[in-house]
C-alpha cells in the first residue's frame, strides 16, 4: 500500500492519483507491492527489503547514500490481523521528502498526517516531516507508558487487595496482565531507543553543515530528543514497578499455597492420635487392655474424640488453627 502526501495549505493531504509520485513531501510504504516500490526505485531511492530492514549491523541500520539518509528503527505497531509486534521502520529521508517502509501498522503513522499542522516543526519541508512525525513517534510511546502505568496501579491494587488475596484464579490473571505489560514496555524501551538512534545520527549527518542547517529543526531535534530521555527514566522506573508486583503477586501466591498446606497439616495433626488408637485397638493380639470389656468400644470412640479435642485445644492455645 502506497500514500503520498503533499501540502496542502498549513497540513499535508493525500496526494491526487492525476499527480506524479515526484511531487510528494511524503511518501508512506506500508507492506508494498513490487509496482509500488519500483515507482519510489524510480525516484532515485533504494526502497529496502524486510529482510534488509530486519538486519542487526548497525551498518544496515543507519546509513547515508548519495546524500540520502537511511534510517531504520523498531517500533511497536500491529499486524494486519491485530496482533501487536515490533518490527523495523525504516526513514528514508533527502533535501525533496521523506519516504517510510514498514511492514506494520505503528498508530503514528495513522493520526499523524490529520495533524500535521499541529506539531513543533511544521511541515513545511521533508525534514520538519520527519521530525513531526518522531515527534508524534514519541508521543505514542508515551501514552502506551502511560497505560502500562494505569495497568499497573490497577493490577497492584488487585493483587495486594483483600478481595483478591483469597481467589488464586484472580492472582493467576494479574500475573498474566503484568507479563503482557512487561512485554509492551520492552517494545516501548526498543522504540525509544530506537528513535534516540536515529535522531543522534540525524542530528551527526545535519551538524557537518551548520549553517544550512535550520534553526528551528535542531531546536525540535534537540526537544525531543529531551524526551525521549525523560521517556527512558519513566521506563526504568516502569520496569522496576513491574518486577515489584510480579513479586507480590508471587508472594501472594505463594501465601495461598502455604495456608494449603497448614489446612491439610492441621488435618493431619486432628486425625492422627484417633488413628493411633485405633491401630493400637486394631492389633491382632490375644492380651489387649479392656478388649473383652462390653463398653470398650465406646470407651475408644471417647478416647478418640477426647484426643480430637486435645489436639484442638493445643493449636488454639499456640494459635496455629
Amino acid at each position: 500500500m502506497l500514500h503520498a502526501y503533499v501540502r496542502s495549505g498549513t497540513g499535508l493531504t493525500l496526494l491526487q492519483p492525476a499527480e506524479p509520485l515526484d511531487a510528494a513531501l511524503w511518501i508512506d510504504l506500508y507492506r508494498p507491492l513490487a509496482e509500488q516500490v519500483e515507482a519510489v526505485n524510480a525516484l532515485g531511492y533504494d526502497v529496502p527489503t524486510l529482510a534488509d530492514m530486519e538486519e542487526i549491523e548497525i551498518s544496515n541500520r543507519l546509513y547515508m547514500e548519495n546524500g540520502t539518509y537511511y534510517m531504520t528503527g523498531v517500533l511497536p505497531g500491529q499486524l494486519p490481523d491485530g496482533s501487536p509486534v515490533a518490527m523495523p521502520v525504516t526513514f528514508i529521508l533527502d533535501g525533496k521528502r521523506l519516504v517510510t517502509v514498514r511492514h506494520h501498522a505503528p498508530r503514528p503513522f495513522v493520526t499523524y498526517p490529520a495533524r500535521a499542522d499541529r506539531s513543533s516543526s511544521g511541515c513545511t519541508s521533508a525534514e520538519r516531516i520527519f521530525l513531526g512525525l518522531v515527534e508524534e513517534i514519541v508521543g505514542r510511546l508515551a501514552d502506551i507508558s502511560e497505560g502500562v502505568g494505569r495497568v499497573l496501579d490497577a493490577t497492584a491494587a488487585q493483587v495486594l487487595g483483600k478481595t483478591a488475596s483469597g481467589n488464586s484464579a484472580d492472582l493467576e490473571t494479574a500475573l498474566v496482565t503484568i507479563g503482557q505489560q512487561a512485554e509492551l514496555m520492552g517494545r516501548v524501551r526498543m522504540g525509544l531507543l530506537s528513535m534516540d538512534r536515529i535522531l543522534v545520527y540525524h542530528r551527526a549527518g545535519t551538524g557537518q553543515d551548520r549553517e544550512k542547517e535550520d534553526a528551528g529543526t535542531r531546536a525540535v531535534r534537540s526537544a525531543v530528543q529531551r524526551d525521549i530521555q525523560a521517556l527512558e527514566v519513566h521506563a526504568d522506573f516502569l520496569t522496576s514497578r513491574i518486577g515489584m508486583t510480579i513479586d507480590a503477586t508471587m508472594g501472594m501466591i505463594g501465601l495461598q499455597q502455604n495456608e494449603r498446606v497448614r489446612l491439610l497439616s492441621v488435618v493431619t495433626a486432628l486425625f492422627l492420635p484417633p488413628t493411633l488408637i485405633a491401630s493400637i485397638y486394631g492389633m491382632n493380639f490375644q492380651h489387649i487392655p479392656g478388649l473383652q470389656r462390653v463398653l470398650g468400644f465406646p470407651m475408644a470412640l471417647v478416647l478418640m474424640v477426647a484426643s480430637v479435642g486435645g489436639v484442638i485445644a493445643l493449636l488454639r492455645w499456640k494459635k496455629w488453627f
